[in-house]
Parts: C-alpha cells; structure tokens; sequence
C-alpha cells in the first residue's frame, strides 16, 4: 500500500560560492547572477522550484551576494519608469522574478562545503522533508526532474537523489553511488554513496547531480558529521548514512536522468547552455541558427 509523506513546499538553494572559475567576471558580480541569454543563471533555478509547485525558497547566501536578493525583490523605480513609457513586455519580465515564490534568505558565514551550508536551513525548514538544487545544475524545464524526484519522496519517504550515467573517466567529478534495481525503470535504491571516488573504486558509473529531496533527519547527521575531502562537511558523508541505516530517516533512492542539464559551473558548458537555450527561443532561435550555422561552416573552411 502507498504511504503518505507530508507535502514538500520547501526549497533550499546553497549560493555562497565564491565563483572563482569565472573571476574577473565574479569579481563583483555573484556567479549565480551571470546571464544565460537574458535571465540570471539563479532564476531558472527558482523557476523549476516553483514548477515543482514548491513555494517557499531558501537562499543560502554568503558575503557580495545582496545582488541575488535585490533580484528577486520589487524594483518600484524600474516598474514605475516602465510602466509610464507603456512597456507592458518588460515590466511583466521584471515583476516575473519576484512572483515566483516567498523568498528567504540566510548566510552560511564560513564556507564549510555544501553539507554545512544544508545545515544552515534547518532552522528554516524544520521537521520536514525539503528539496535542495544547487544552481550550477540547469535542468531543462522540458524534463520535469524535481517533480519526478518528489514523487518518488511522497511514495518511498526518506531522501532521494538526482544521478546521471557518466563515463568512468569523468566519476571522479562527481558523488557517487552504489545502486540497486527498483520495479521502476528510472528508480533505484541507493546502499551507499562515495564522494568523487578514482574511476578504480567508483561502485557504479551513477553520478550525483545537483538535485536532492532529503528527510529532515540528514540534519541531525550534519551536525555530527566531520570535514570530509577537502576540509569541508560533505552531504554526501550524510546521505551515505541514511543509505546505510534506514532507521535515522528512511532509505535513499535515486531517480536517473536522462534529460537536458546544463552545467553553469563550467566555462565551456556556461557557453554552450547559452548556445542551446537561443537557438529554442521562438523570439531569438531562427535568426541565431542562421548565424551559427554560417559561422561553423566559415570556421571549417579555415586552413
């Protein structure tokens, strides 16, 4: 028989990094904020919260990063300057960003890994399951992961995990982690994780992305848990002892993904999301394959 779990409304996005994969870009400029096209990276993010129907957003945030709450606040200056010149197009783009969902904001203050910045909401979200996205994962609106990974949650309870298949040469990138085969062709069950193993030790090709729904208990783990790699608290020390003992808060599954991601961590990946989203755009795409498609042959002409 299905269980009940309660519903999950909340979501927590860690945004402290300091973004040095882009400096002299980050410099002043959070690295959530960059643009993809015409929106900030931290936008999209926001906006598969709320498709997922969660709307109560947590940012963990850290020192220079006061651009990130101003773009999710009103701006009456500009709504109003819009307004009176009759641009109903930009003032509805403008006002989209704060409409997504209540917004709360926290700073984790000292940068202890991505476990110690989960820490940081539990305050906000109490005893109740919640999501976590971290915003260099884009996932294409068009394959509705987070909605996937919620209701795998409401059936199973205890925390659920996104993976993706990757090469063995690129595991090492990645948390890790051993599976087992569910009646469910894109559900499995997770026995146990490792962070960025070597290819030789790695327990699956299953790579964690930046997509998780966890049970509250993955708190009282946190607390207790010691710097792992890198000196830092790592979440994935947490869930490999929730995978372990399902009696803390519950098994761990995972939901493979197969769909469109993004990663905006990387400059060359940053690059190419910003190519694949313009050329889909109605208002952009045609005139821009146009171009692409004339500058790739001129390239391949070149001695």
């Amino acid at each position: 028989m299905t269980q009940s779990h309660p519903r999950i409304s909340k979501a927590v996005i860690p945004a402290a990094g300091l973004g040095t994969r882009f400096l002299p870009a980050t410099k002043a400029t959070p690295k959530e904020m960059l643009p993809v096209v015409d929106k900030p990276a931290i936008q999209y993010v926001v906006e598969e919260a709320a498709a997922a129907g969660l709307d109560d957003v947590l940012m963990v945030t850290g020192r220079n990063k006061r651009p990130l709450e101003d773009h999710f606040d009103r701006n009456y200056e500009l709504e109003s300057a819009l307004g009176r010149k009759g641009d109903a197009a930009r003032l509805a783009k403008v006002q989209e960003s704060s409409d997504l969902a209540t917004m709360h904001y926290v700073r984790q203050g000292d940068p202890k890994g991505l476990g110690h910045a989960v820490l940081c909401a539990a305050p906000h979200v109490g005893d109740e399951p919640f999501a976590v996205l971290l915003g260099d994962d884009l996932i294409d609106p068009r394959d509705p992961l987070l909605r996937r990974m919620i209701e795998v949650q409401e059936r199973h309870g205890g925390s659920v995990v996104a993976l993706m298949e990757v090469a063995p040469e690129q595991i090492h990138l990645y948390g890790c982690a051993a599976v087992e085969a569910t009646t469910d062709s894109d559900v499995v069950r997770v026995s146990g994780l490792v962070e960025k193993p070597d290819a030789a030790d790695a327990p699956s090709h299953y790579a964690v992305i930046g997509r998780y729904v966890l049970d509250p208990a993955v708190f009282g783990i946190l607390r207790k848990t010691e710097p792992g790699r890198g000196g830092e608290i790592q979440l994935t020390d947490a869930l490999q002892q929730l995978a372990a003992d399902e009696t803390v808060g519950g098994p761990v599954h995972g939901v493979v993904f197969k769909g469109r991601r993004y990663d905006t961590g990387d400059r060359g990946d940053y690059l190419r999301a910003i190519v694949r989203l313009a050329c889909e755009r109605e208002d952009l795409g045609p005139d821009f394959r146009t171009w692409l498609r004339r500058y790739v042959t001129e390239e391949m002409q070149q001695p």
